[in-house]
């Protein structure tokens, strides 16, 4: 490969999600670079990318159609939250499970939560996961790793960071929600941490393999 490489874009139009990315991409050594920063507008047709089944599937898709575009190593992810009691939903649809196409960031995210509570209204199994897949694809290969963080949810909102569903997500580990706790706190025990942890191992330990003099990594 390589890692020897030294800008990696990161493939998300999410500012949360970006920020949490280029932490814990630090490991790397490399320029993290954001699509905004490389000038990519957002197009009509990064809505379809993420038309799969799976998690992996998801994050697999979005890496190699911007990896395409930009020509540089790209890391992306999909991630969601897979509630026991609504058989795994919203899944893979999460961001979009409202269905308001109209909307975006803090906005979509209150959409979101509001049917999340009113789907679990007089449900005692609160049971859920987040679920990651981290991507990462550059011109000789590509590599997938997926991470979890199990908790419940509850019905009012705590807390006011991170995005997405954390102020609903009581994390088992931390004993609070991912919306009460701290970045550090978070970076512990998140999907996404533990999913771009084990991307970011996989891609260290490829770059520390010998090569031959055909330039291939033993």
């Amino acid at each position: 490969m390589a890692l020897d490489a030294r800008r990696i874009v990161v493939a998300t139009r999410n500012e949360g999600k970006l920020r949490e990315l280029v932490a814990l991409l630090a490991p790397l050594g490399a320029e993290i670079v954001s699509l905004a920063t490389l000038g990519i507008p957002e197009s009509s047709a990064e809505d379809a990318i993420e038309s799969h089944e799976t998690f992996e599937e998801n994050a697999l898709a979005k890496a190699r159609y911007f990896h395409a575009l930009t020509g540089l190593p790209t890391i992306s992810d999909d991630s969601g939250l897979a509630v026991d009691a609504l058989g795994g939903r919203p899944g893979v649809r999460s961001r979009r499970w409202s269905g308001r196409d109209d909307l975006s960031g803090r906005a979509l995210d209150a959409a979101n939560n509001a049917l999340l509570v009113e789907a679990l209204r007089g449900v005692e199994e609160r049971g859920a996961r987040f679920v990651c897949a981290a991507a990462y694809v550059d011109d000789a290969r590509e590599l997938v790793r997926r991470g979890e963080s199990s908790g419940r949810i509850v019905d009012s909102a705590r807390g006011s960071g991170g995005f997405g569903y954390d102020p609903h997500f009581l994390s088992t580990e931390l004993g609070r929600t991912f919306g009460e706790a701290t970045a550090e706190e978070k970076g512990r025990v998140s999907h996404r941490a533990r999913a771009v942890d084990a991307l970011c191992a996989a891609l260290l330990d490829d770059r520390a393999r010998p090569v031959d003099q055909a330039g291939r990594r033993g």
